[in-house]
């Protein structure tokens, strides 16, 4: 028992530290545009291609079934050292929008074998409470997510460069924390071969297919929000006249979701996992159709609280479902059904961001948001289809 009270919270914050990796490039945007000539609308394309590279990742690694024929803890690794390279690739002077969105995409590749991984690794030791682990392992997700608008925005005099440097050498710290201090689990069960048809088969259990669907509703929701939620807020100051640090409002409005991530895991253990994940995605789906209404109305007292709640229901959901997919897949899928699922769920943020990009570009309007209540929708339905998974 000490020792799995050491277990989880090492692979927490080593997945904090390597998480921190995924919104470098927004949190340090001003400064990409000022020393390489980007354009503000470039946020889209830097956010989605560091989706595109962990998407084909995740697929590349679901098809190859490589955290169930490898180590976890060593793939972990590998990944953590190659994710946090790439990124300080960032602060060469000779970089480009072209380089900048090659280096974004291959830090987003290696970042596949850091997410799933990590909740493959929690899942390999922690069989009872599950959703309860992987609430604290979400949550980290969500603070790393946070970590480089924090950064950005504690002071003015804080270079865009030291963002990434301070980011990529947690990356590393991470990665050797799990593979010092992490063993394999004694619940793993390790796959022999590859079986190009296991993230196909997985699909076939109905428990299964409820979770991931479930889980691809939020996603469409997710990361469009996280990406948007800096335009949403200086477009609150621009028009309304407000003046709030857009970065470190950010950084609350990410942040705080890893808190509703742990509340969640322990709701779950007393109300059910599809329970509390399911009030999670329709909340957030009433945020989505609330939000231009709210932001209408020009109050801070009104907005701020608003987006920070809609920051913890947008996430709560997130380890609930991974939880539901973990326990509906075969043992020795496990780690291949986790990581089709994010794969394609993440597929799904490419369109969800994209389409918003578009839609802004076209007109600066908050109704635009209210499209993103489509993901939480379908997923309440997916999840309703199967009461009895």
């Amino acid at each position: 028992m000490r020792q799995l009270k050491f277990i989880l919270p090492v692979i927490v914050l080593a997945q904090f530290f390597c998480t921190s990796l995924w919104f470098a490039g927004n949190g340090v945007m001003p400064g990409l545009i000022e020393n390489f000539g980007l354009e503000g609308n470039d946020l889209g394309h830097l956010t989605s291609v560091v989706q595109f590279g962990f998407i084909l990742g995740t697929l590349l690694f679901a098809l190859l079934s490589v955290a169930d024929r490898f180590s976890p803890s060593h793939v972990f690794f590998t990944c953590a050292l190659l994710a946090g390279g790439f990124n300080l690739a960032m602060i060469w002077d000779g970089n480009d929008f072209q380089s900048i969105i090659a280096i974004r995409f291959f830090t987003g590749f290696f970042l596949a074998g850091i997410y799933p991984v990590g909740m493959k690794i929690a899942s390999d030791y922690f069989h009872e409470g599950l959703g309860k682990s992987l609430g604290f392992l979400v949550g980290a997700l969500v603070l790393g997510t946070a970590f480089p608008h924090l950064l950005s925005g504690i002071s003015t005099t804080f270079e865009w460069q030291s963002v990434l440097i301070t980011t990529s050498i947690l990356a590393f710290i991470g990665g050797l924390m799990i593979v010092l201090f992490i063993p394999d689990g004694p619940f793993r069960k390790r796959s022999q071969q590859v079986e190009l048809s296991a993230m196909f088969k997985v699909f076939k259990v109905p428990a299964f297919r409820s979770a991931a669907f479930g889980y691809f509703g939020h996603m469409w929701e997710l990361y469009a929000f996280w990406a948007f939620v800096p335009i949403i807020i200086a477009a609150f100051n621009r028009v309304h006249d407000h003046a709030f640090n857009v970065s470190l409002t950010s950084f609350a409005i990410i942040a705080i979701g890893g808190i509703a991530c742990v509340v969640g895991g322990f709701l779950s253990q007393r109300f059910g996992v599809k329970k509390v994940a399911t009030l999670s995605l329709l909340i957030s789906g009433i945020c989505c159709l609330l939000c231009p209404f709210v932001f209408l109305s020009g109050s801070a007292i009104l907005m701020i609280p608003f987006l920070l709640i809609w920051g913890m229901s947008v996430i709560a959901d997130s380890p609930l479902f991974s939880t539901l997919v973990a326990q509906n897949a075969p043992a020795e899928w496990k780690g291949t059904a986790l990581t089709i699922v994010n794969s394609l769920g993440f597929a799904i943020t490419i369109v969800s961001i994209q389409l918003v990009s578009a839609l802004l570009a076209n007109a600066e309007s908050s109704f635009i948001f209210m499209i993103l209540a489509i993901g939480p929708l379908f997923g309440l339905i997916a999840l309703r289809r199967h009461q009895h998974s």
